[in-house]
């Protein structure tokens, strides 16, 4: 079906379509190719267009954007236990290191970090205790 818009313009109308909808919708012919017309862009609903407008304001949050800072749950400290074998081998290692070296060699972090200066250069010693690997 050929159809005339206001402006001059010949559009051709699949004559399926139009009987789709009238039998689907129960609209008129002219209902029908109204809507046909609005829904390739031909021309404008205006209470579509208002509905769109009103609908593109709105929007969702389902939870999924950063969480509110004064409810998200606090950390709990955790307490890092050394087992008594580092404790040991670490004191030994500071008290050898301040024998030889006196107020240069100190502690950074306990069972952990000791910092050592000898003459112009600085030296860290990290000790770190390997655990078994999990078994599955």
């Amino acid at each position: 079906m050929r159809y005339t818009l206001a402006n001059g313009k010949n559009i051709n109308i699949p004559d399926e379509e139009i009987k789709k909808s009238m039998k689907a919708l129960d609209l008129t012919k002219e209902d029908a190719i109204q809507m046909w017309l609005e829904d390739n862009d031909y021309e404008v609903n205006e209470e579509q267009a208002e509905l769109d407008a009103k609908a593109k304001k709105v929007k969702i949050d389902h939870g999924a954007s950063a969480m509110d800072k004064t409810k998200s749950k606090e950390k709990k400290p955790r307490p890092k236990v050394a087992s008594d074998e580092k404790q040991t081998l670490f004191s030994q290692i500071f008290d050898n290191l301040y024998e030889f070296y006196g107020e240069n060699a100190k502690i950074e972090k306990e069972n952990k970090l000791i910092l050592v200066k000898i003459g112009e250069k600085e030296f860290k010693v990290d000790l770190i205790e390997k655990r078994p690997p999990k078994t599955k």
